[in-house]
């Protein structure tokens, strides 16, 4: 698309749009780099294929708009209402998304690399398959969102809400997710290996299969979670409550389980070689049956490696 004019506004790049009200026009293709569009009503609108990178787009009302395979690479969107807005397969590399609203859009495949969605809220999205690797989703808000599949690599996903996310097969090796709220969440095949989860909340989560080897899991909330099958080795687990967690069949060789809260959990069958569970409180009251160890595995004082020692009354 050339130079045109929509609503008695050029539409170019450069072009100050500020304070503008385009809802519902045809701006498919449209070429405003650089452009202001600061505050500026874009409700409705199509802007399928426009490029829009650098543009200034803070606060703008982009409810509802057309961004399928738009170009917003460093532009800048903090603030902007992007509630029910299709951005699949949208470039967003580097983008500016600070306190944006997302709530329902759809984000599919979209590529987010290094993008600021510090404070963004984006419950019910769909992310599925999403590149958001590097990105920056800092005390966020994913609650029930889509993100099965997405590349979140190296991501900042600290103090994040992700209660009854869908994350399924996602990729979230060393990303950083102390203190996030993973509470139902569904992480099953995960690979989360080098991540930090360190005082994360975890309960009633899905786990199962996925790859948490060399991960930190100190202090972390996994209460009656799902780590059947599950990839623990050399896991960081101290002080971690995992009362009436299910481990059956996990691997946790090696894994520092020190301090742990362990009443009601469920080691049967898994893989305790050379895991060190110096300190662990309620050891008693779990389930080790047809469980693994070796002569490296270390038990809390007390306790054998037969698990007959019958609970002490502070259990």
């Amino acid at each position: 698309m050339g130079v045109v004019e929509v609503n008695g506004y050029t539409i170019e790049p450069r072009a100050d749009l500020s304070g503008a009200d385009l809802s519902g026009a045809d701006l498919s293709g449209a070429d405003l780099r650089w452009a202001y569009l600061f505050q500026t009503s874009l409700e409705g609108v199509n802007l399928s294929g426009a490029d829009l990178r650098w543009a200034d787009m803070r606060e703008a009302n982009l409810a509802g708009a057309n961004l399928e395979n738009t170009y917003l690479n460093q532009t800048d969107l903090g603030r902007a209402n992007l509630s029910d807005t299709n951005l699949q397969r949208a470039r967003l590399r580097e983008t500016d998304l600070m306190n944006a609203d997302l709530t329902g859009g759809d984000l599919q495949e979209a590529d987010l690399l290094r993008a600021n969605l510090e404070g963004a809220s984006v419950p019910r999205a769909n992310l599925a398959k999403t590149r958001l690797n590097r990105a920056n989703l800092a005390g966020a808000n994913l609650q029930h969102s889509n993100l099965a599949g997405a590349n979140l690599i190296e991501t900042c996903l600290r103090d994040t809400y992700l209660i009854e996310a869908y994350l399924r097969e996602a990729y979230l090796a060393e990303a950083d997710l102390s203190g996030a709220d993973l509470s139902y969440a569904d992480l099953s095949g995960a690979n989360l290996q080098r991540a930090n989860l360190s005082g994360a909340s975890l309960s009633r989560a899905d786990l199962s299969g996925a790859d948490l080897s060399g991960v930190n899991l100190g202090e972390a909330c996994l209460v009656y979670t799902d780590l059947r099958r599950a990839d623990l080795t050399g896991t960081n687990l101290t002080e971690a409550d995992l009362r009436g967690a299910n481990l059956g069949g996990a691997d946790l060789t090696s894994a520092v389980i020190s301090g742990a809260l362990l009443g009601g959990a469920n080691f049967t069958g898994a893989n305790l070689g050379g895991a060190n569970f110096t300190g662990a409180v309620s050891t008693g009251h779990a389930n080790f049956g047809r469980a693994t160890t070796d002569e490296h595995t270390a038990w809390p004082q007390g306790v054998n490696p037969n698990f007959r020692t019958p609970p002490s009354d502070t259990d």
